[in-house]
């Protein structure tokens, strides 16, 4: 039995000062003392799209365990406690790598072991059509085949929790409704599908729509096409980069007001340029590639996006800016709702993992501001 800890801070939603007793790495009570906090408290960030950060790249074909137990330090210092590492669309020999990686560091480390709770596997049955397949190499693109996603799960040990594809292929909808009975989240995504398909894919078994607005045709039908589909359908909850690059603040506020608060989710995206200096990069996928000031990762001269740069932190903040939410509204985007598709993380009550985050914030802040990471009971440096 580890030593009791007591953390302090101020609920974002009522202000009020709460202490929250830790013991064994469990939240074991919450109380509200008389003495006032100068920080928020809350529970540590979920993100469901996580490929990289920091100069850490997740889809080279060389992933290790220690890449993976690298990004989750990392990770735990921007405030995210429970993460799904996500490998996209490459030959087969390279997504089996990335996965095995990942399951031997949470063999081997009790901090992976802890933050990694699934794996999101975006591709390789996406689009082909340009747009919508944005970075995704044509060359590996494929259809959904059931006998390749079961290697997958035994290079990872079942570990495969999300798949994000586009039901556009014959195959798919019998796949969603089979890795659905699995107990895997179905995301569709980087889609030139029909409204009928995107449909067809909710009624199978899909649940959400990754990073709704991107990786989608530069221009489209005014009506119908597939993001009014998705939009409309209550069956799909959605999830959205807030970061100021990928959606305009319109967008975004149209989006969650068609998806509501309830079926919302904030993702970072974020790929290995994400965190590092300003300047341009020689990439692999993108090839020459800016990371700007204001953390946009581009490719250079051009308007296209190359990625994400921003942690879930900053997504956070900005989203309060770009559509008029509360600190409390936009935490929630960020813990309870994708803590859905990621084993119930992201709530703060008796009984859950302590993952917590204290911090600072002021309206317009681009970021939140991070004292303290709890990770199980742990303390990591914010």
């Amino acid at each position: 039995m580890t030593a009791r800890q007591t953390i302090t801070g101020r609920d974002p939603a009522t202000g009020i000062t709460l202490a929250v007793g830790i013991e064994d790495g469990r939240i074991a009570d919450i109380t509200r003392p008389s003495e006032p906090a100068e920080a928020y408290i809350a529970s540590g960030l979920v993100d469901l799209q996580v490929n990289g950060f920091g100069g850490i790249d997740l889809n080279t074909g060389t992933v290790t365990a220690q890449t993976v137990i690298a990004l989750c330090e990392r990770m735990a210092l921007e405030g995210v406690t429970t993460f799904l590492p996500t490998i996209i669309t490459a030959a087969e020999p390279s997504i089996l790598a990335a996965l095995a990686a990942i399951a031997e560091a949470r063999r081997i480390d009790p901090l992976a072991a802890h933050m990694i709770v699934g794996i999101h596997v975006e591709g390789p049955s996406i689009s082909p059509v340009d747009g919508p397949r944005g970075a995704h190499p044509l060359e590996h693109v494929r259809a959904p085949a059931l006998a390749e996603f079961e290697r997958w799960q035994a290079a990872c040990n079942g570990l495969v929790s999300m798949v994000t594809l586009s039901p556009e292929y014959p195959e798919a909808i019998a796949y969603i409704a089979e890795l659905t009975r699995r107990g895997v989240h179905i995301a569709i995504g980087h889609t030139a599908a029909s409204p009928e398909q995107i449909h067809a894919a909710a009624q199978a078994g899909a649940v959400l729509s990754t990073h709704l607005g991107n990786g989608a045709a530069a221009s489209l039908p005014r009506h119908p096409n597939f993001i009014w589909a998705q939009l409309a359908d209550d069956r799909l909850s959605a999830t959205f980069i807030a970061d100021g690059h990928h959606l305009p603040a319109d967008t975004f506020k149209v989006m969650l007001r068609a998806k509501s608060l309830a079926r919302s989710v904030l993702v970072s995206d974020t790929v290995a340029l994400a965190g590092l200096p300003p300047g341009i990069y020689e990439q692999q996928v993108g090839g020459r590639v800016e990371v700007t000031a204001e953390g946009r990762v581009g490719i250079a001269g051009t308007p296209y996006l190359a990625g994400a740069g921003l942690p879930l932190n900053a997504n956070v903040a900005i989203a309060i800016d770009l559509a008029g939410l509360s600190l409390a509204e936009a935490l929630r985007l960020a813990t309870v709702n994708p803590g859905r598709f990621a084993r119930d993380r992201g709530l703060m009550q008796v009984g859950q993992p302590a993952d917590l985050i204290t911090f600072d914030w002021q309206p317009g802040a681009r970021r939140l501001a991070l004292r303290e990471v709890w990770v199980a009971g742990q303390r990591k440096s914010a």
